[in-house]
């Protein structure tokens, strides 16, 4: 009877191959290390944006599936939705030039860019406004504050 290793074993249920002294996280450790719960990986395995390799119910992540999660996480932080990371990501050949996918990438940030700049004059705008509410509230208060003069009689 040969013992296999937790590793080979689900290298051997995903028909993968699992290099030697890869090191594989367990879902609990992808959710501590990259500030995510562990519903969020779930989610994002059903969505198809990570595929763990598994050890009976266990998921382990590989390296490439830490490398994918800093890419979802980057996309979500710069305003990406899940479908636009995922186009992005699914676009990769670790064989070919890529330059399709970096184009598409680039077109991509470039409207998302346009889109944050354009938020960021409108909330520019509103704290301007409300700014200008808050000195002029400040002030009625002031003048509601200051003591009345007597009026002589």
């Amino acid at each position: 009877m040969k013992l296999v290793s937790p590793g080979e074993a689900a290298a051997n249920t995903n028909n993968m191959s699992v290099e030697a002294g890869e090191d594989l996280a367990r879902i609990g450790e992808m959710a501590k290390n990259y500030g995510v719960t562990l519903r969020t990986l779930r989610f994002y395995e059903d969505k198809g944006l990570l595929n763990p390799q598994r050890d009976g119910s266990t998921r382990l992540y590989t390296r490439r599936d830490k490398a994918r999660l800093k890419l979802i996480l980057l996309g979500r932080k710069v305003g990406f939705s899940l479908r636009d990371v995922k186009q992005m990501m699914d676009l990769y050949d670790p064989t070919g030039s890529n330059t399709k996918q970096l184009r598409l990438a680039l077109d991509k940030s470039e409207k998302q860019l346009a889109r944050l700049q354009k938020q960021r004059a409108l909330i520019e705008d509103a704290i301007g406004e409300l700014s200008n509410s808050m000195a002029a509230v400040r002030q009625m208060l002031i003048e509601r504050s200051a003591p009345q003069a007597s009026v002589a009689s």
